[in-house]
């Protein structure tokens, strides 16, 4: 009996155009995992898709087809060994041949595939392991062409993306280029063993008063006899809580069972530590270790708690009895190109989502299941997961098949992934309903017959009703499962009393066109429809517009602050009002490539001021001011007469404090007082609610007539601990010049720089210029006299401190 041993095949890879016959056009792949877009840009036969019209003059890569070709040693095998070869992703029609002979086809990006070669490999020396990669984008419209009766509705992309079980966003998006990639694009191995463990994943039940766990171990061996036996361990910081040795039956399962008493559970950040165990597994011939496994996982219990209420229905998660207002963001693939996001990005950006106090991120439909690095992140630092299937955004086909291929794919990334406390729900699709409402596609809700979808012009509801959920119960059944985004029970997808809703009113609908500043590369960098009316529609009813680009970006990113922020605020006030609310997810994170987007931190890692905006309203405890919304452009500027007011605290936090509230009335001209401030002393907030501290009051302008801020402070034990500021609105009306802004440098050394912030007059949106290699503490900070802030700038190293407000 041998040990298990990997033998990488990262190195050695040629490739070449596939219709090349010459036999001398093999260009040198500098390392697998890749797709064919970086081996080209290596070997300087394309330019870099990201810059400029460059995406136009990759076209080209999209057309052809794609040969890889390894030669290998056979590598040393003992006697009773079986060799696999495993491929972790082939992207996405591959034909692989092992001196010459098929030994896998495929046409699934988001499965792994394992093929025994040890007959093809008794021969010692010399192997030639060649892949051929077919063009995705013609084969999806042969198939398209080949189902001329199905429905093919969708929005972004060529339709025919629907026939193909590859990253829907490679065939472009409303925020992403057009790139179809082909190549290894996960790591490729062979593996020579006589036995392995082939999966380790474990169930836990948590009583109801956390004060034991049973947590019930399963490891699949493969190649293994009925006389092995698997040993599991449980450790917790590297200390060992249990461990258990149990027979491998002969469905080459082993099972173990450990009672822990007080376990540290998994917490969300913020909530307590998101605490992981190392679950270890190994196989021993007599004292030799065969093969030894091991993964994080996590004690906590996962609820989606859906009640009758006063508003309809709830959806909220609960995590280990405690109800979680789920703010964050959704998450699409962090690159274009796949293997160009390192462990080590994930890790970053998973720690942005938890420096923006952000509890939830969702990984969206139309990208991939995503790298074990990015749910390990969000594992160790307490970011939940929602999880969908990938399909986004269309009316999807179902010949069995594709099916078959779907079903393969479910089963493989839920056994991968099933072990993550991080993923707390497992969501059918993006937008698949919508576009059967917007298509007038049928669906019945009555209808429980799985085999009469099938028959109707909206199939797909078997992938989302029937296909997904019972893989989910099947593999991970204490996960809860919803059938898509948005969905609920049946009803319009656009119903806010059931189930999860996607809010789109503050940027698609009817737009009045207007002609934008010209600017041709950077419209092509934004992929959004009639994104150049859009934008400035809401720049031209909210700012004074500028000719300077420099400026006219900053007042773009101001205006996704306050929207984001106006919207985070009011919805996490509905938290405490019986969970009318349960969380936000904003579109979106990140981007796939340097582009224009709704993303709030760009592709390379740089906040944009709606992060701040965001985090701050996320914060454990967050107060809000806000006037009653007055429509100027129904009134032709008429200024009101007067205005209702209110004022609140959210609270996450699981106990009940004490506080001081201040609101003060602030002239926005000289930054003097209009009115006395007005103050709450022993204020007690609410635990993980809302608590109403002005409820529609009245401010009457025809004795308050100069335009003022609301400038609220909440104090909990003598330091600020959250601040909130209501403009008059809109912006552009109002005169922000001459603020007397005040910048003092406390300490400054090589890369820190500690500042103090005061002002005369109110400031609007300060921002600290983002550059590579800086951190910002804060940004898109408003200043009030009389109230001094602070941030820290790190990375400055000697260069000089550059920010904007509003009228600077």
């Amino acid at each position: 009996m041998s040990r298990l041993n990997q033998h990488s095949l990262s190195n050695g890879w040629s490739f070449k155009d596939g219709q090349d016959e010459s036999g001398n056009s093999w260009m040198s792949v500098p390392a697998i995992p890749s797709v064919v877009h970086q081996d080209l840009l290596a070997n300087k036969k394309l330019k870099d898709p990201f810059i400029g019209f460059n995406e136009l003059n990759s076209k080209w890569v999209n057309e052809k087809s794609w040969t890889y070709r390894n030669v290998f040693q056979k590598p040393e095998v003992a006697p009773g060994s079986i060799i696999v070869l495993a491929f972790d992703g082939l992207d996405t029609f591959a034909k692989v041949k092992l001196d010459g002979n098929i030994i896998l086809e495929s046409n699934n990006m988001f499965l792994a595939h394992r093929v025994d070669v040890t007959k093809a490999l008794e021969a010692d020396g010399e192997h030639i392991l060649e892949i051929d990669f077919d063009c995705a984008m013609l084969r999806a419209q042969e198939l398209r062409d080949q189902d001329p009766k199905h429905k093919w509705a969708s929005f972004n992309g060529d339709p025919a993306r629907m026939s193909v079980r590859k990253a829907q966003y490679h065939w472009g998006w409303d925020w992403g280029p057009t790139l179809m990639t082909a190549g290894i694009w996960r790591d490729v191995r062979l593996e020579v063993y006589t036995t392995r463990i082939a999966d380790l994943w474990m169930e836990v039940q948590l009583t109801g008063d956390h004060q034991e766990a049973t947590v019930s171990a399963f490891v699949e061996v493969d190649g293994a006899a009925g006389s092995h036996k698997a040993k599991c361990t449980l450790s917790l910081r590297g200390r060992e809580v249990a461990s258990e040795q149990s027979t491998v039956g002969e469905g080459g399962t082993a099972k173990v069972t450990f009672k822990i008493k007080n376990p540290s559970l998994w917490w969300p950040h913020g909530y307590g530590d998101p605490t992981l165990y190392e679950l270890s597994a190994s196989l021993a011939d007599g004292h030799k270790e065969l093969h030894h496994a091991s993964k994080k996982i996590g004690i906590r219990t996962a609820e989606v708690v859906q009640q009758p209420d006063k508003h309809g229905k709830s959806f909220f998660f609960r995590i280990n009895g405690v109800d979680i207002f789920c703010g964050g963001s959704c998450w699409i693939p962090a690159d274009s190109i796949l293997p160009n996001i390192t462990p080590e990005r994930y890790q970053k950006w998973a720690e942005l989502m938890v420096t923006g106090r952000q509890v939830m991120t969702r990984v969206w439909g139309g990208g991939i299941y995503e790298d074990d690095s990015f749910y390990s992140a969000c594992d160790e630092l307490g970011v939940m997961v929602w999880q969908d299937f990938m399909f986004a955004c269309g009316n999807y086909p179902t010949w069995p098949e594709l099916l078959e291929s779907i079903r393969r794919e479910a089963v493989y990334n839920v056994s991968r992934l099933r072990h993550h406390p991080s993923i707390v729900i497992y969501v059918g699709n993006n937008e698949d309903y919508q576009v059967q409402e917007q298509n007038g596609l049928t669906y019945n809700f009555e209808d429980k017959n799985p085999e009469n979808w099938l028959k109707t012009d909206f199939p797909a509801r078997y992938i989302y009703e029937k296909l997904l959920p019972e893989v989910v119960k099947e593999l991970a059944p204490d996960t809860f499962y919803h059938p898509g985004s948005p969905w609920g029970d049946g009803k319009i997808t656009s119903d806010p009393t059931v189930g999860d809703l996607h809010q789109w009113n503050v940027w698609h609908g009817k737009q009045e066109k207007y002609q934008v500043y010209e600017s041709h590369i950077i419209d092509f960098h934004n992929k959004a429809d009639g994104h150049e009316r859009r934008i400035a529609t809401y720049l031209i009813e909210n700012v004074r517009m500028t000719t300077d680009l420099e400026t006219y970006i900053y007042i773009t990113q101001v205006v996704q602050a306050e929207a984001m922020m106006y919207g985070y605020r009011s919805w996490r006030r509905q938290w405490g009002d019986d969970r009318r609310c349960g969380g936000s997810l904003l579109w979106q994170m990140n981007d796939c490539w340097p582009g224009i987007s709704w993303a709030i931190v760009d592709y390379y890692l740089r906040p944009k001021p709606a992060f701040y905006a965001v985090a701050r309203v996320l914060k454990p405890l967050a107060i809000g001011v806000q006037r009653e919304h007055y429509d100027w452009s129904v009134t032709h500027a008429e200024s009101p007469k007067t205005s209702k007011y209110s004022l609140w605290i959210a609270s996450s936090l699981l106990k009940e404090v004490s506080g001081k509230v201040e609101l003060r009335f602030i002239y926005v001209q000289t930054g003097l007082e209009v009115r006395e401030q007005r103050v709450w002393n022993d204020v007690r907030i609410q635990a993980n609610g809302t608590t109403d501290i002005i409820v529609d009051d009245i401010i009457d302008y025809t004795v308050y007539s100069e335009p003022h801020v609301l400038a609220a402070r909440l104090w909990v034990d003598n330091e600020v601990a959250a601040r909130d500021v209501d403009w008059p609105q809109p912006f552009k009306y109002l005169d922000l010049s001459e603020r007397g802004l005040n910048i003092q440098r406390d300490f400054e050394s090589d890369d820190l720089q500690s500042l103090r912030v005061s002002t005369r007059a109110p400031v609007k949106c300060l921002v600290f210029e983002e550059r590579d290699g800086i951190k910002v503490s804060d940004s898109a900070m408003d200043i009030m006299p009389g109230d001094e802030q602070f941030a820290t700038i790190m990375g400055l190293k000697g260069d000089s401190l550059k920010y904007k407000y509003l009228g600077q």
